[in-house]
């Protein structure tokens, strides 16, 4: 056994331990939906899929080596790839693996490696995965990639308010050395891609088959994973159920350097949002939830957790989605403080299914309603916009007001220096041809808020903040946003 063989199967063993091993191997020379069929079939038969890349010596390789692995580590399904050195029989004898996969047409050839999965229970299986299999691989990173071309920066907002897009990229610097605190609602969305196969003969009812799903934090966690992906020092507070989804978010979160304190509350589930999709368009939402408020042992608990750290920060979020994690009570004790502290406060609530109100946030920096839940807040559906925002303003006493708009763009009323003197100006939406909008206004209020927590007027923030949001919408699902993201865009030529 070569010593690259030798080092490929300790790391499988030390990772994989405890899990059911798939093992395929093969030349891969060019990566096509045939390969990706097979290998979404052969993880579907385990739990860790290992794949090894037949070496240079193959007759039948007539790509390099490394590149044809390199082809492989992109692929999702692939839990661990390497380049292989010995005959693959062998290789399995040391491996032995619970399964091992080969394509359809070997299954009446000779296949020496029945006899090595014999003599420890193993099981070879023959597969090419499902025909109306769709390259669902390519189409994931399809997603996660920005759509650049569809985002155009307007030029006459950056003229009337006297500023450039290299002010924008030293404020994204800044941005790094916040202290941020986030407090909020954790939901996890999962994303189930299906194939659609028609109408069922029995009763009016489409019928799909899931060939892919795929999970994100969303809720207050992506807010906290947006202002870690900024660069911030953040700490999060939620509570949670005591399931699966409450330890995926918490590993994914602190994976990310999040400062996680999560609550379990057992009368409760993790919020998850799950969402079936088929050609790119949602068919179903299904949410799993509780809605009441957490009791009072959490609440003190949490509120004492935060009161260690809150010396140290500059800029606390409220990310509420209204599934009970901040009682008024909790709002109110945690408002007083940080107006005590001259700690910068910024909130948004979030209404889309439920019932929220935002302007029981008090004395904020910045709030950032939909038109919906401004409205809501302020028993209002008849004023104009201007009016309809110094009426939120008034009654939240909030220093200034976003309405997030849509495809429309926001609305800003913000604070000038002259007492009683408001000034209000309007951003389109950068992104003229967005993938999903479901992360749009988590990203804005983020991005937004820390820049004003550097001492960056509202009119640059809101513009950063469009920009984070046009980047967050150019992809499917949430992924945090980083200062990269921001510097290509500002550092990029599509400006109206």
């Amino acid at each position: 056994m070569t010593k690259d063989t030798e080092t490929a199967l300790e790391s499988i063993k030390r990772i994989s331990s405890g899990k059911k091993v798939v093992f395929v191997a093969g030349d891969f020379n060019i990566i096509h939906p045939g390969h990706l069929r097979l290998l979404r079939f052969a993880k579907e038969c385990g739990e860790f899929l290992v794949v090894g890349v037949l070496d240079e010596k193959s007759p039948s390789a007539f790509l390099d080596e490394k590149l044809r692995l390199e082809s492989l580590q992109a692929i999702t399904w692939v839990d661990f790839s390497f380049i292989l050195r010995e005959l693959p029989v062998d290789f399995i004898a040391k491996l032995k693996p619970s399964f091992v996969v080969k394509g359809k047409e070997h299954e009446e050839r000779d296949n020496p490696e029945k006899e090595i999965l014999k003599q420890f229970g193993g099981k070879l299986i023959f597969g090419s995965g499902e025909i109306s299999f769709s390259s669902i691989d390519l189409m994931n990173n399809e997603w996660r990639e920005l759509a650049l071309s569809s985002i155009k920066k307007p030029i006459d907002y950056i003229k009337r308010h006297n500023f450039s897009f290299s002010e924008l990229i030293e404020i994204a610097e800044k941005m790094k050395d916040l202290k941020v605190c986030v407090i909020g609602d954790t939901i996890i969305d999962e994303y189930i891609t299906c194939d659609a196969l028609g109408m069922s003969q029995e009763d009016p009812t489409i019928v799909v088959t899931p060939v892919a799903h795929e999970k994100y934090i969303g809720g207050a966690g992506i807010v906290a994973l947006h202002a870690r992906g900024l660069g911030a020092n953040v700490h999060f507070f939620s509570v949670v159920g005591q399931d699966e989804p409450s330890g995926y978010a918490l590993t994914n979160l602190e994976r990310q350097g999040v400062n996680v304190h999560f609550y379990h509350d057992e009368s409760r589930p993790t919020t998850l949002k799950q969402r079936f999709r088929a050609k790119q368009k949602t068919l179903l939402r299904v949410s799993h939830l509780r809605q009441h408020s957490i009791g009072g042992e959490i609440r003190d608990r949490l509120y004492c957790d935060l009161m260690d750290v809150i010396d140290e920060s500059e800029l606390v979020i409220f990310a509420d989605f209204n599934y009970g994690c901040l009682p008024q009570f909790l709002v109110d004790q945690v408002t007083s403080i940080c107006s005590q502290k001259m700690i910068m406060m910024t909130a948004d609530s979030q209404s889309s299914s439920q019932v929220g109100d935002i302007s029981r946030f008090k004395g904020m920096t910045l709030v950032t309603p939909t038109e919906r839940e401004a409205r809501f807040a302020v028993h209002d559906f008849e004023s104009g916009l201007v009016i309809l925002a110094e009426k939120l303003r008034k009654k939240a006493l909030s220093k200034n007001v976003i309405i997030t708009l849509d495809e429309e763009g926001i609305l800003i009323h913000a604070e000038m220096d002259t007492e009683n003197d408001w000034l209000t100006d309007k951003l389109p939406s950068f992104n003229t041809a967005p993938k999903d909008v479901s992360g749009a206004g988590d990203s804005f209020l983020t991005c937004t808020s820390m820049a004003m927590a550097v001492g960056v007027d509202i009119w640059k923030s809101a513009y950063l903040g469009s920009l984070a949001a046009a980047c967050q919408v150019g992809r499917t699902g949430n992924i945090p946003l980083t200062p990269g993201d921001l510097k290509m865009e500002l550092n990029g030529n599509n400006v109206i």
